[in-house]
């Protein structure tokens, strides 16, 4: 009986190691078709959002992370993830972690402190916490920007995320101002959060704050641009830093961050919807730089100057809602590839919020939901009969809803809400999820010269659709097109871009569709063109390698002693119609503070038919 059962055991115990191993193997196989997810799970949990109020401070907690806003100034003074007690310097004052600020009349900051807290709403879904000022003249004037300032926060159940808008608003009293700049800044841990992300060809390791002082860097032709000669880390010697470098259009400012190796562990600011921004969806601002410095930007007047409407009188009242904006945490496992991980998840998660807007849970009535805003369609057709006898499929247009205006205004408009798409192949466009209010519909058309308005005010109601039809884009003509240098396409990408002086190179710009903003390459045309400015001959010359890419000064030098470039077009015309006008267009990408001179003039066998004709424009 003992050897009997002592067979049946070990009989029982080859089944399960059998059992056992068929398992694993199953197991293998089915790993193998399913690839190990690298982001961790933290939401298995999934506490209900937990708010404690101090008269110090306001803590939102949601078991993933954890919010410390300082009770009433609205800063936001720590950011409790995973291991990381907080996610922002702690070395900083609680007013220079994550605050907003605004720069206003003769360039002073105002940190948009508060004087009240309220609380929105608060249910195990959804924390919602506002903090206000009322603007007062007896004790604010010529002290803080003439605003009244609403700024929000919101934690919700199950994610790590935290949502931020404001509502600014201008009473008809409130005295004259500037306001040049709106924001959100978090200055995060320096010795943490050294690996940067502003799009998939603009990552890296980046310097520390402290190498760009004036005893580990060089000063270079502006402030904003160093050159690093004795940095922390050797690896950066001889490498330019400037923000500008780091700079997004309006359309692709959606994402950017930083990611600390140490922990893997990514912070990204998030934004769904351009909506809030000014200066249309090609205007450049800001993103992260050095710092580490990460940046939600609402309104700028860089690129554009004070071209752009930032001026607000007495008696023009005005309100309006920026964001909502968030921050993403998100962590992977240790491994090699944590970078690349975390940047994916942030992709994907920006996909979510832009599929999830406008959002449902915000508790403002400044913040229409989906089901309170409106829609515009229609189809944009191209007519000029110099390049083809049929109407054109406007392909790649940009469409949007601005503030009502003159023909192009919407570059230089500052003050309302604008909504941009771009149009399908066959010119068809969609403009969804629209405020109510008044709008002109303005369009540009790729490889076709100037801007589209329609000339009409577009009323939007909440959840009507307005269908606009078949619209026509005339663009400005005077004849049939004699010769062309580049393409009306609101760049210079097709011009000659040089390589940059190898001692001014910054590695995140490498790429060839980042290769523009390299520093100094204003000065490596004075290095080309040497003993003569350009001369572009039509019909000979290729405009991606004859052209530079920007009209520039000469550099001789002396940075107070630039000089002036003139380049010549040569064109031979033939069958001159001595009773006909010709007409000279310029399309120019950017511009500021310049002056153009052109000048005309005619030859014919090699003699000077009469004096040059000259143009001056002011830019």
């Amino acid at each position: 009986m003992e050897k009997v059962a002592h067979r049946s055991h070990l009989g029982q115990l080859f089944l399960w190691l059998l059992m056992i191993v068929e398992l694993s193997l199953f197991y293998s196989a089915c790993s193998a078709e399913i690839p190990v997810r690298k982001i961790l799970n933290l939401g298995d949990c999934n506490p209900h959002v937990r708010l404690q109020k101090s008269h110090h401070n306001v803590v939102i907690d949601n078991g993933l992370i954890e919010v410390t806003i300082e009770n009433p100034s609205g800063h936001v003074t720590g950011i409790k993830y995973m291991g990381m007690d907080n996610v922002l310097e702690c070395g900083n004052p609680n007013s220079n972690r994550g605050y907003w600020d605004f720069v206003w009349d003769n360039s002073t900051f105002d940190k948009m402190e508060t004087k009240h807290v309220k609380v929105i709403a608060h249910t195990d879904e959804l924390v919602e916490i506002s903090f206000t000022k009322n603007w007062d003249f007896r004790t604010d004037h010529g002290k803080t920007v003439p605003l009244n300032i609403d700024k929000r926060f919101i934690v919700r159940r199950g994610v790590p995320r935290v949502y931020m808008y404001g509502i600014f608003e201008r009473q008809e009293d409130f005295p004259d101002a500037q306001m040049y700049q709106l924001r959100i800044v978090f200055k995060l841990k320096e010795d943490k959060f050294r690996f940067m992300a502003i799009s998939d060809t603009r990552q890296g390791v980046m310097p520390r704050g402290e190498d760009r002082d004036n005893t580990r860097s060089q000063t270079l032709a502006f402030k904003e641009a160093v050159l690093m000669i004795n940095p922390s880390n050797p690896q950066f010697r001889g490498e330019v830093d400037d923000k500008y470098q780091y700079s997004c259009e309006n359309k692709d400012n959606k994402l950017h961050g930083w990611i600390s190796d140490d922990d893997a562990v990514g912070f990204w600011i998030i934004t769904p919807s351009n909506e809030f921004r000014t200066g249309g969806p090609h205007k450049q601002d800001l993103t992260s730089h050095v710092g580490p410095i990460a940046l939600s930007m609402f309104v700028s007047t860089h690129y554009t100057g004070i071209d752009i409407d930032v001026t607000y009188k007495k008696g023009e009242a005005w309100r309006k809602a920026f964001g909502p904006v968030l921050i993403y945490l998100n962590s992977a496992s240790s491994d090699d590839d944590c970078r690349k991980t975390l940047w994916n998840d942030a992709k994907r998660q920006l996909s979510e919020e832009i599929e999830s807007w406008p959002y449902n849970f915000t508790r403002s009535e400044d913040l229409p939901h989906a089901g309170d805003r409106g829609e515009v369609c229609g189809q944009l057709l191209v007519r000029d009969r110099c390049v083809d006898e049929e109407l054109m499929q406007a392909q790649s247009a940009f469409v949007g809803l601005a503030v009502p205006g003159n023909v192009g205004s919407w570059q230089t408009e500052g003050k309302g809400y604008q909504f941009w798409t771009e149009t399908d192949y066959t010119g068809r466009f969609n403009i969804k999820n629209v405020r109510p209010g008044e709008y002109n519909l303005y369009a540009w058309v790729h490889g076709f010269i100037g801007d589209y308005k329609l000339d009409l005010n577009i009323t939007i109601q909440p959840g009507n659709k307005v269908n606009l039809g078949t619209l026509i884009y005339d663009p400005p003509r005077n004849g049939h097109t004699l010769w062309e240098i580049g393409i009306p396409d609101r760049t210079a990408a097709e011009f000659f871009i040089p390589e940059p002086d190898p001692t001014f190179v910054n590695p995140l710009c490498l790429d060839a569709a980042d290769k523009f903003r390299q520093y100094g390459l204003w000065d490596r045309y004075s290095d080309i063109y040497r003993h003569g400015d350009v001369v572009y001959t039509v019909g000979v010359s290729d405009y991606s390698r004859d052209w530079f890419f920007a009209h520039v000064l000469r550099n001789t030098g002396n940075i107070t002693d630039l000089s002036t470039t003139t380049w010549q077009i040569k064109y031979n015309l033939q069958d001159v119609n001595e009773k006909g006008n010709y007409t000279l267009q310029l399309a120019l990408a950017a511009a500021s503070y310049a002056e153009l001179q052109v000048e005309y003039e005619a030859v014919l066998g090699g003699t000077m038919l009469g004096a040059p004709y000259l143009i001056i424009m002011y830019i």
